[in-house]
């Protein structure tokens, strides 16, 4: 029980930096664009690092101690890029202007789509809408995430503590995707933070869901059986395509190339180091 629970707090940390996101961008009047495309970069090394070094190589030997059939590791290998088709049919599924993955400016008096729009327009109802569908769209993709989180902290805290930091991280610029709109709808900072903040919430429904279904079937979740490995792998699968679609590109739209690369350099480094170390 006390592992759940410290699984479902590191959900909940990930999650609410969408709050910080919002509180950066709405309380500081600059963010620097190096800094962040470091930070971006650090969490998909982190990522990366956790599914190829930690993960996916569990889920292998995971699955051989559950069963000697002849394709076990096949069936990893699919569960994998299984992973990887739930979070790309999300993206599918979210209109790009939409997308809260599409990097914003980093401060209120940039040219932000937000300020477009409301020049072009004049229309804060529309404005006002665009800023509750992102808050939306990111509420839909952070349920994989959740479950990613989830699951990576209560098979390993270590690892889960990696990967809390990495999706919290990551869910910074999706707290300012959601803050900016609402704000400029509102000029209210506190409702564009309230909502910048519950728009990271649905991480920790995306783990509860996962919770109650798990229990329901009788899938034990901290290892043992079949189906374990299969999640383990299709976790793997979801963190490198956050890895590979938003959090590199998104770096590199906000900093220089070689900021991003190091960033992604030193999270490995630092999984790596912190692996051999438990």
């Amino acid at each position: 029980m006390n592992g759940i629970i410290s699984a479902l707090l590191m959900t909940l940390i990930a999650g609410s930096a969408t709050g910080i996101g919002g509180a950066l961008v709405l309380f500081k009047k600059k963010i620097s664009s190096n800094f962040l495309a470091g930070a971006l970069g650090l969490s998909a090394g982190v990522m990366i690092f956790i599914s190829l070094a930690e993960l996916y190589p569990e889920a292998q030997a995971e699955i051989m101690t559950s069963t000697s059939g002849k394709f076990a590791e096949t069936w990893v290998l699919v569960a994998f890029f299984i992973g990887m088709g739930i979070i790309t049919l999300i993206d599918f599924l979210i209109p790009e202007y939409e997308n809260p993955h599409e990097a914003p400016g980093l401060t209120l008096e940039a040219r932000t789509p937000a300020v477009g729009m409301l020049e072009q327009t004049g229309n804060e109802k529309a404005l006002h809408r665009l800023g509750l569908m992102s808050a939306l769209a990111i509420a839909i993709h952070n349920f994989p995430e959740g479950i990613a989180t989830f699951i990576g902290a209560l098979n390993n805290p270590e690892v889960g503590a990696g990967i809390t930091f990495a999706i919290a991280i990551h869910n910074i610029p999706e707290g300012i995707a959601v803050a900016i709109p609402i704000y400029y709808a509102t000029r209210s900072k506190g409702k564009a933070l309230i909502y910048a903040t519950l728009s990271g919430f649905s991480e920790v429904i995306g783990a509860l869901l996962c919770l109650a279904v798990t229990a329901t079937f009788g899938i034990e979740l901290s290892g043992g059986g079949v189906i374990f490995p299969l999640i383990l792998s299709a976790v793997a699968g979801i963190m490198i395509y956050i890895s590979l679609d938003e959090l590199l590109p998104t770096a590199e739209k906000y900093g220089k190339h070689h900021i991003a690369i190091a960033g992604v350099v030193a999270g490995m480094a630092i999984m790596a180091v912190s692996l051999l170390l438990m």
